[in-house]
């Protein structure tokens, strides 16, 4: 494994984030396709010995049981200091607003229970999973500074939202004294590259590290066609993603398989390879111990320049997907 700062942060973390939204309780949650507790704590295991230390869930996954699940394993398995573990928040709900629950104290609470589902007493990095449209953007920053301060949170990344979003965010906590987001976590794969246009120039400039989510678009750059999974099959939402674009994408994923066959590697390797000259560390879900280690070996594979512009060459424009937009129609990874 290979490891990396994370943005301008201290944390050293792995070159691949080990994403946990398959993890949790199926019966809990808005996913069918997840693993059990025992299955978790194995894959966890199997991540930790690959030298894979960093994690990412959110209070949103399964009802929070896939914090609960995350943070017995690590706990179980590895030093405090030996993992760097990412949990995110969600906007004030309607009853919260109704009920005058400001976005401080939104936060506040919100974080006080991940806190208590992981079993720890702080968490390396906290994540706005999503622009809140209707709590003032100040609020937000106040409360997370507030976190920071408190020890609850070493640093604040933010997750599905714009360039514009992110620069007018941290330029306000830059010019109050307030902590500054040092990740973003972005819609970002080889048949969804918008994040090229405005958000991987704005990150380069700031050093802001990009792990972006759906590295391998919910499993559709690592599988030929004809093959699948439970995931492809009953995930809803990677399908709203997708479908759209699904004839277009073909013709990417058809150069990835052919790259693969030529390199001998698998067509995970090929994707997450692509990805990883692009971003800090990917966010790649697992929920088998062979989606690991596709990834773990993913980092030792380097492309050249020309296998590069050859499996970018077909992308077509593609309309967002995993923002909000103004209106407040919540299209974001859950």
């Amino acid at each position: 494994m290979k490891y990396t700062k994370l943005g301008k942060s201290d944390l050293t973390v792995s070159r691949i984030c080990m994403g946990c939204m398959g993890f949790g309780n199926a019966a809990a949650g808005q996913h069918s396709w997840t693993v059990d507790e025992e299955q978790t704590r194995e894959i966890i295991r199997h991540g930790l010995d690959l030298g894979i230390n960093f994690y990412d869930t959110a209070i949103a996954y399964q009802s929070g049981t896939s914090e609960q699940y995350v943070g017995r394993a690590l706990r179980d398995f590895a030093k405090r200091d030996d993992f760097v573990i990412a949990t995110k928040f969600t906007p004030r709900t309607q009853d919260e607003i109704d009920a005058g629950v400001s976005g401080q104290k939104h936060i506040e609470n919100y974080l006080n229970q991940s806190l208590k589902n992981l079993g720890l007493d702080y968490v390396d990095l906290y994540i706005y999973h999503m622009w809140d449209y209707h709590t003032p953007m100040e609020e937000i920053m106040e409360g997370l500074h507030n976190a920071v301060k408190a020890g609850k949170a070493r640093y604040i990344g933010i997750s599905n939202c714009f360039a514009w979003q992110l620069a007018k965010a941290n330029f306000y906590a830059r010019e109050h004294g307030l902590t500054e987001f040092v990740s973003i976590q972005g819609h970002y794969n080889l048949i969804a590259r918008e994040e090229e246009r405005e958000m991987a120039p704005f990150c380069a400039d700031q050093n802001i590290a990009m792990t972006p989510y759906s590295a391998l678009a919910g499993g559709r750059l690592s599988r030929r066609p004809g093959e699948t999974s439970k995931r492809l099959q009953e995930d809803a939402y990677a399908k709203f993603k997708y479908d759209a674009t699904a004839e277009a994408d073909s013709r990417v994923i058809a150069r990835v398989a052919e790259l693969a066959d030529r390199r001998g590697v698998s067509m995970t390797e090929i994707s997450l390879a692509w990805l990883l000259a692009k971003v800090t560390a990917p966010v790649v879900g697992a929920t088998k111990f062979s989606h690991v280690d596709g990834a773990a070996r993913a980092v030792d594979l380097e492309l050249t320049q020309d296998e590069i512009s050859y499996l970018e060459e077909l992308y077509v424009p593609h309309a967002l997907v995993g923002v909000m937009a103004q209106n407040g129609k919540q299209k974001a990874e859950m």
